[in-house]
């Protein structure tokens, strides 16, 4: 029996670009700044995503074990289940402080939705109401993705808290796994709709950089805009 374990792979969000031009308080650049300084403050989530898979690891291993160990050995089982614990409350932790980094980058993200208005492109002008709203939609997809690996995390430290249970029934434990299971197909399809929008905001974003004549380079193209 095998506890299935799935690892959240976000889309990178960051395309590193430099600037050829400087400033000067246009809507274009004001839209640019926002965008790039919650580029800047969402990096706080792509540090806390490593963690958590290594965590993940981490926990994979140790379930691994206690599935290997017999009745007999419920001494081990206990040291085991309680390291498997705290893995989890790391996890906890670990997604409050990404929690924080993606409010952030949302707070200045915002802004940008003020100063779209002041376009007078057309062209890009659509493609920056665009990309708020695909950004928007991120937003609440990662919402969703949250709440889905939030209540996956809960399930399994129930588990682990049942392993600790010498009186455990083999009906109880196969109940909790699939419950576990089922989570992680709700964080499976909540991540692949947060990445979805990532990648079509990473789109658009460029794209409305190249309308608007800013001379950026991409991190990965072979030559300089």
């Amino acid at each position: 029996m095998s506890l299935k374990k799935f690892t959240i792979v976000a889309l990178g969000f960051m395309l590193l670009f430099i600037l050829a031009s400087c400033s000067n308080g246009t809507p274009e650049e004001q839209i640019q700044n926002h965008l790039e300084e919650a580029v800047t403050l969402e990096e706080g989530f792509e540090k806390q995503q490593s963690k958590i898979t290594d965590l993940e690891k981490k926990e994979q291993e140790l379930y691994n074990q206690i599935m290997d160990l017999g009745k007999d050995e419920m001494d081990k089982i206990k040291k085991l289940a309680k390291q498997a614990i705290e893995t989890v409350d790391k996890r906890k932790e670990a997604i409050k402080k990404e929690e924080e980094s993606i409010e952030q980058a949302k707070e200045e993200f915002t802004k940008t939705k003020e100063v779209v208005e002041d376009l007078e492109a057309k062209e890009a002008k659509d493609t920056a109401e665009k990309m708020v709203e695909t950004m928007q939609d991120r937003y609440k997809a990662y919402d969703n993705l949250n709440k889905a690996y939030k209540d996956a995390l809960k399930l399994e430290k129930e588990m682990y808290e049942l392993l600790s249970k010498e009186d455990l029934k083999q009906e109880t434990l196969t109940k909790k796994i699939d419950a576990i299971n089922n989570a992680y197909e709700k964080v499976i399809a909540s991540n692949d709709t947060f990445n979805k929008h990532t990648k079509e905001y990473n789109e658009m974003k460029r794209d409305f950089y190249e309308q608007v004549g800013m001379d950026v380079t991409y991190e990965g193209d072979s030559d300089e805009k």
